[in-house]
Formats: structure tokens, C-alpha cells, sequence
């Protein structure tokens, strides 16, 4: 089943350049706000802001939340603030780690951390995650092969002082290649528990109360690298990554490591993301240069998944983002257009 056939399902909103990244708003009261970065080859990347106002159903982008992100923004997300009481905060990772203030005047640069200390140089931040049990706690991920945990002070929102502050707490050398992605567990609570993957094709976990060890949970057979993970949302023994120029995506469970559950390939070109659904355990979303979104159900693990339960045609999608206080929603970039729709 194509998701196009639902005409009045999908809005679609174009700024003037590629859609890279993109992330939705969590904030109960702004149901259907995105942020967008762009990909273009100069140093001048923007970063927009939009929503799709429920009355007219047109995307509206004031000019003040369209700003300036020197290089391409490797990842985008939104404070985990499922009940809004904290400052209204964005996230951005690329050169450094940027924390944005937002407000209805204007976006402002509250916090900037680069992985180095001791030097202007700075390696680029290829990923980070926002821990949603504590909001204070960042991790990042990184090319020069470490993850860092970063602490910060986001102040509430009857505060008059909106300042954010920021700490490094945690500094460790997470591979032996580069570091593509970090992802917080929700398992023990939510608070303490990593996982990582990177070039040297493994997913490894890191729990923050014994960072001298670490578990390799998988490697990749063809020692390809791994650049993307996720937890489910809803259950925390399993995760899903894909590997670089692969056509698909691994499920894994953390309790039966090194084989994966299951492997969704019916993708006929290279996976460039996916999202779990944020309301249940047994779905997810793949995105591939196939031109598909396919949304799949994988109750039946350890059982073989075979075909998706829905598609979404597109041109050639480089990212997927379900919508955790709307589950209803996915969003799709590909090219120069973010679609939303209701699946």
C-alpha cells in the first residue's frame, strides 16, 4: 500500500536546500513542530524551524527561526520534554555540539562544547543522544574514537535566567575507529546505560557507573562500518543498526548477543535510516535510496520478517523521524522537501 493514495495525510513544506537532518518537537504544546538542517557543499548550512498550523495546514517558517549552521548538522533533537517544563532547547551536532535556546522573538546560541580542551582543534561530532529520564545528561559520539557524556544545567521554564551551563563528565575512548553513533538505554532505569557503533563495525555497551568495561553485543560479519543505532522504544533488550552501503537492518537482543533476531532487506538499494515507533514494541520504520519508507511488524522474531507491512514511495529518502507524542506521524526528507505523514 502506497501512503500517496491519502492525499489529505501528507503535508509537505521545501526550504531552499537539501533536507539532512530533522527531528520532531516533543513539547505537548507544539504537536507539529520540526527542526530542519541543511546539506550544502559551502560553509553555509542553515538550520529552520517549522510547524504545520493545524487550522490552515500549511507550514509556516517565521524568519527568525531560520539561522545559521557553519557546517552540516549530523544530528538534530529537541530536549526530551514530554511535559514542558523545561527551557525550550535544541540540540546540534556537527563541528561542535551546539545547544540552541528558542523562543518566540528569537534563536539563541546558549552553549557550545568542543571535544577538545586543551586546543582550538576540535574533532566533529558525528552523532549524540539526549538521556529522556535525565535531560541534564548528553552523550556524544565523535571521529577521534571517543564518546563523551556531558552534563548540563538546563534551568526550568518559571526561571528568568535562561542559562545553560555545561560540564564534561565523561571522556572515553569507545572504539578503535571512529565513533559513528550513541544511543542511551532505557533499561535500569534509563539513566546509566549507552550503546555505541562505529567504523570498526561493532555495537558495544557502556554502563556509566563502570566505564572500565565494555560489551561488544555485536560485530558486523563483513567488518563494515556501523553508522546508525536505536533503541525500541518500549522495549530495551532490543536495538537496531545498519552498516554502511547495506541494504538493511539489523535487530539485535541485547540477552542473545553477536546473532541479530532478525534482518529487514527488503530494501533494493543502500539504508540510509529508520525510527522505531515511540508507542510500540514490534514496529519500525526503514528509509533506503529506493525511493521507499516501509514501516515493518516484528512480533514473529526470532522468526524470519519477510515483508514490510506498508510502504511509502518518495524520491531517494535519507531520513526518517516518527513522531514520539504523535505516533500517528512520520516525517520524511529526501532531496530539498520534508513530508510529514499519517500512517
Amino acid at each position: 500500500m502506497s501512503l500517496h493514495c491519502k492525499q489529505k495525510e501528507i503535508y509537505k513544506h521545501e526550504p531552499p536546500w537539501t533536507v539532512y537532518a530533522m527531528n520532531w518537537c516533543v513539547r505537548p504544546d507544539k504537536r507539529f513542530r520540526l527542526a530542519l538542517g541543511g546539506y550544502v557543499e559551502e560553509y553555509n548550512n542553515k538550520m529552520q524551524i517549522v510547524c504545520l498550523e493545524e487550522e490552515s495546514l500549511e507550514f509556516i517558517c517565521p524568519c527568525r527561526n531560520t539561522f545559521d549552521h557553519l557546517y552540516p548538522t549530523t544530528k538534530i533533537m529537541w530536549i526530551p520534554d514530554s511535559k514542558g517544563v523545561y527551557l525550550d532547547l535544541l540540540a546540534t551536532s556537527g563541528d561542535y555540539l551546539r545547544i540552541w535556546g528558542i523562543s518566540d522573538t528569537e534563536t539563541r546560541l546558549e552553549c557550545l562544547l568542543n571535544n577538545n580542551k586543551n586546543s582550538d582543534f576540535c574533532a566533529p561530532f558525528t552523532s549524540f543522544d539526549w538521556n529522556e529520564v535525565d535531560p541534564n545528561l548528553l552523550g556524544t559520539s565523535s571521529i577521534d574514537t571517543t564518546c563523551i557524556i556531558v552534563g548540563l544545567e538546563t534551568g526550568q521554564v518559571l526561571s528568568k535566567v535562561n542559562l545553560v551551563s555545561r560540564q564534561v563528565k565523561t571522556q572515553l575512548i569507545a572504539h578503535d575507529k571512529e565513533v559513528y553513533g550513541i544511543a542511551f538505554s532505557h533499561a535500569g532505569g534509563g539513566r546509566d546505560m549507552f550503546a555505541s557503533v562505529g567504523a570498526d563495525g561493532s555495537v558495544r555497551m557502556f554502563d556509566q557507573r563502570h566505564l572500565e568495561h565494555s560489551a561488544i553485543i555485536y560485530e558486523d560479519p563483513q567488518h563494515h562500518p556501523l553508522l546508525h543505532l536505536c533503541w525500541n522504544k518500549q522495549d530495551p533488550n532490543y536495538l537496531a543498526t545498519m552498516a554502511m552501503d547495506v541494504m538493511e537492518v539489523v535487530i539485535l537482543d541485547v540477552h542473545v548477543p553477536c546473532t541479530p533476531v532478525a534482518r529487514l532487506n527488503n530494501h533494493w538499494a543502500c539504508v540510509n535510516g529508520f525510527a522505531w515507533a515511540p508507542h510500540s514494541s514490534c514496529h519500525i520504520c526503514t528509509a533506503a535510496e529506493d525511493h521507499q519508507a516501509l514501516i515493518w511488524d516484528i512480533q514473529q522474531m526470532p522468526r524470519a520478517i519477510k515483508d514490510p507491512i506498508l510502504a511509502c514511495t518518495a524520491e531517494e529518502i535519507n531520513n526518517v523521524q516518527w513522531a514520539s507524542t504523535q505516533p500517528d506521524w512520520i516525517a520524511i526528507g529526501y532531496n530539498n522537501c520534508l513530508e510529514i505523514l499519517r500512517v
